[in-house]
């Protein structure tokens, strides 16, 4: 019987952790995929450079202008935005296994979407700025500081590669302006699947620590 792995290799994806089917579709809350644990990827090959094009291809024409890969049903580390959102047009970035190391004091609300949650727009507070750890596509080491929009895209993509949704974040009185739109999505997904909702916005009990990175 051969030994069993060492721990730390459990939270690295394997080859069937990265298989995608093209082309992606969007995974909508409350779907439990999108608060599943997402690992860390180690294998830098062509079926990864693929699975980023593939994500900027939905998420454009989702009008979007951020997507993690939890959000196309791959449970592993990994992230693209371009704040243009439109093919052609910005900067397409592509973050695997990111890190926050600091973020700014200044807090800024402004209002997010989020392709899980299609139509549903509310305040989110998050830091200005952050200063990242990261790889890209390739594998390279990369470090980044980003602020104002970039650095929002980056912590609500971010947030999904910790199992985290944008309500998470909101005040018990915004949450209470979206009730009737997350309900209609729990509604939506019993009707679709025939499974009973994984989780409800009645069990709602407060924002999560605006600062705090962690699950």
């Amino acid at each position: 019987m051969a030994a069993a792995p060492p721990a730390e290799a459990e939270d690295f994806a394997t080859a069937a952790d990265l298989q995608f089917e093209a082309p992606l579709k969007i995974v909508l809350y409350p779907d439990p995929v999108l608060r599943a644990r997402n690992k860390r990827i180690n294998t830098f090959d062509g079926n990864l450079r693929s699975l980023a094009d593939e994500m900027f291809d939905v998420m454009y024409k989702t009008d979007g202008i951020g997507l993690s890969a939890p959000q196309v049903g791959v449970n592993v580390q990994l992230m693209v935005f371009n704040e243009a959102g439109v093919k052609g047009e910005g900067q397409e970035i592509v973050l695997v296994n990111p890190e926050v190391y600091k973020c700014s004091k200044r807090l800024v609300v402004d209002e997010e979407g989020c392709l899980s949650f299609p139509g549903i727009y509310a305040n989110v507070l998050r830091p200005d700025t952050v200063k990242i750890n990261a790889q890209d596509v390739s594998g390279a080491k990369i470090k980044v500081k980003l602020s104002q929009l970039s650095s929002r895209v980056f912590q609500h993509e971010f947030d999904h590669l910790l199992g985290i949704l944008f309500f998470d974040r909101m005040t018990m009185d915004v949450v209470e302006s979206i009730r009737e739109q997350l309900k209609d999505l729990e509604d939506k997904y019993v009707e679709t699947t025939g499974q009973k909702s994984p989780e409800t916005v009645e069990n709602y009990r407060g924002a999560k620590d605006v600062i705090s990175f962690a699950r």
